[in-house]
């Protein structure tokens, strides 16, 4: 019964994929659609607010959930379309939900695998991930050089909970969503999408991930020294 789920799981990504490559769906998921068609998708959603909100909604969760390209735009589109505060918190829940599938998908597709393969070399990484797993996350999620796409994968196979992976991811990409969507409703004078993150702001991002674990490190320190002096 697992067997076939894997199979129908695996056939279903597949078609996915296939269909975006096949059919060139990643022209509606570029910078300069967006662009060219704002004026249009504004417009169909002063008229049909809950349609387009429901329709942007389950769009972004089966991009992210399938790890197709795109979020980034996406994250952009909802800026222009809805608005810093909405823009804000349709994007952090559609893409919470969107990351907490594909990492369920490759949980359910790899992680038994994996574990029954290299289980033994992985014991000590299953281990700090029992411990510390939701700042290792936490960290990774704030900093904007990792592709989301490879820690949905990598965290899947290890033992963290799926609450909290979902919890911690929707904490630690909250502020990278706010860079995007606030851009996003500047889209018009936005040339590309790199003309966001300049390196001082993916400095600023490296430290605000980093600071979290650096802290519970000299935490974890300081509570050991104590327990050597007495």
């Amino acid at each position: 019964m697992k067997n076939a789920g894997r199979l129908a799981l695996v056939a279903l990504l597949v078609l996915l994929i296939a269909a975006y490559f096949v059919f060139g769906l990643g022209r509606y998921f570029s910078f300069e659609f967006i662009k060219s068609q704002q004026a249009a998708i504004a417009a169909y959603y002063n008229e049909y607010p809950v349609q387009t909100v429901l329709a942007y909604f389950v769009l972004y969760v089966i991009v992210t959930g399938s790890t197709l390209p795109g979020a980034a735009v996406m994250t952009l589109a909802g800026g222009a379309i809805f608005g810093l505060m909405w823009g804000t918190v349709i994007v952090s829940f559609a893409s919470s939900f969107g990351a907490t599938l594909a990492f369920l998908a490759a949980r359910f597709l790899l992680r038994d695998f994996i574990q029954r393969r290299f289980g033994d070399k992985l014991a000590a990484v299953n281990e700090g991930v029992k411990k510390d797993g939701a700042f290792y996350l936490f960290t990774l999620r704030l900093v904007p050089v990792f592709p989301f796409f490879v820690i949905n994968l990598v965290m899947a196979l290890t033992p963290i909970r799926i609450w909290t992976f979902y919890w911690v991811s929707q904490l630690g990409m909250l502020a990278g969503t706010i860079v995007y969507v606030n851009a996003g409703t500047a889209i018009a004078g936005l040339q590309s999408p790199s003309d966001i993150l300049s390196l001082n702001l993916l400095l600023a991002f490296v430290l605000l991930g980093v600071f979290p674990l650096l802290a519970k490190k000299i935490l974890d320190f300081v509570r050991s020294r104590k327990g050597y002096a007495k």
